[in-house]
């Protein structure tokens, strides 16, 4: 017998999703490391349980506030060997605008968190094949800061002796900052480095301006980190190392997705199967596409029972010879394929 040949359509394994092939893989760990359509209830779950346990650990932490300000003056020296110790200047000519200061305050105190999560319904939204892989940098960003808390206490500018910075919150009465009032001892106040602030608004920029379709929101993607660098230091929260300490944080937390999914997390399919048995259907199936593929079945069949037929519907004479009694009989192998002695 002949070998037979399967073709199959051209175009459908382009247009199936490209995590339906990686979803072919067993065990556990590669379906973990496939993106899926992230579920809402366990993505509302998961973040409140994540902040929950970021604050506790965090605010757990001695505050150590004796090596906290020597860090601090360490750091402040540091800085001015290096050329960059201009914070206290920063603090001083902000301070000066009544307005301006007092709308850092408040864009440090809420911002950081409204921002992020808006940017997490944003990806859950519209890019939930990246959600995962995106979520997984925020996280891995967060819990290695906490390790930094832990091993580095530092207390912020405003809060160094000797210094002559101005503490914006409590002069200005700011409110809803865990700085000020009674939520200040909720908060650990020397826990400075690094800062989250620049970590987790470098990764809302970053984003945005990576998956964003319109190019003003990208800039302003863009230009929401280094507002925010400007804010940490006019209202004398962090110093300018801080922020570096952020940044390599996030860098650990891109490391961690790139090494789990094996690719950058912006590089992923923007969409992704749905779990369980619907995620097995092709994606190509349109609505007429049941029908469409029982009407060619019939033209088949059809075309089956009338192979005998020629172009001019005549048929085909029978070359097989039939005996007396009117019972089919083989073909007589004297005759020539015309039928013809």
């Amino acid at each position: 017998m002949g070998e037979t040949t399967v073709t199959k359509p051209e175009g459908l394994e382009a247009a199936l999703p490209e995590t339906v092939a990686a979803d072919s893989g067993h065990g556990p760990l590669r379906r973990l490391r496939t993106p899926h359509r992230p579920r809402f209830w366990f993505e509302i779950l998961l973040i409140a349980v994540s902040y929950w346990t970021y604050s506790l650990v965090r605010n757990a932490v001695p505050e150590q506030k004796a090596e906290a300000l020597h860090n601090a003056d360490w750091i402040w020296q540091v800085e001015h060997h290096l050329g960059i110790a201009v914070e206290e200047s920063v603090n001083h000519a902000v301070n000066s605008v009544h307005w301006l200061i007092v709308g850092m305050n408040y864009y440090y105190a809420t911002l950081h968190f409204i921002v992020t999560l808006g940017v997490l319904v944003w990806l859950y939204r519209r890019h939930p094949g990246r959600y995962a892989a995106t979520r997984l940098v925020l996280f891995a960003t967060t819990a290695v800061a906490l390790v930094g808390y832990y091993l580095y206490p530092l207390a912020p500018p405003r809060l160094m002796n000797g210094g002559d910075f101005i503490d914006t919150v409590m002069v200005h009465q700011t409110w809803g900052s865990m700085a000020s009032g009674d939520l200040k001892h909720m908060s650990n106040q020397y826990a400075a480095m690094p800062s989250m602030h620049i970590g987790w608004s470098l990764w809302c920029g970053l984003t945005i301006a990576a998956l964003a379709t319109v190019p003003w929101v990208r800039v302003l993607g863009l230009l929401y980190p280094a507002l925010t660098l400007v804010v940490i230091v006019a209202t004398a929260n962090h110093f300018w190392l801080d922020a570096v300490g952020g940044l390599l944080c996030l860098a650990f937390g891109f490391t961690v997705a790139r090494l789990w999914y094996g690719r950058q997390p912006y590089a992923l399919p923007r969409t992704v199967p749905e779990r369980g048995p619907r995620a097995a259907r092709p994606a190509v199936r349109g609505p007429g596409a049941g029908r469409a593929e029982a009407g060619a079945s019939e033209a088949r069949r059809s075309e089956a029972g009338t192979s005998g037929a020629g172009t001019s519907g005549r048929g085909v004479p029978d070359r097989s010879r039939r005996s007396p009694d009117g019972s089919q009989a083989l073909p007589d192998k004297s005759r020539g394929l015309s039928g013809r002695p």
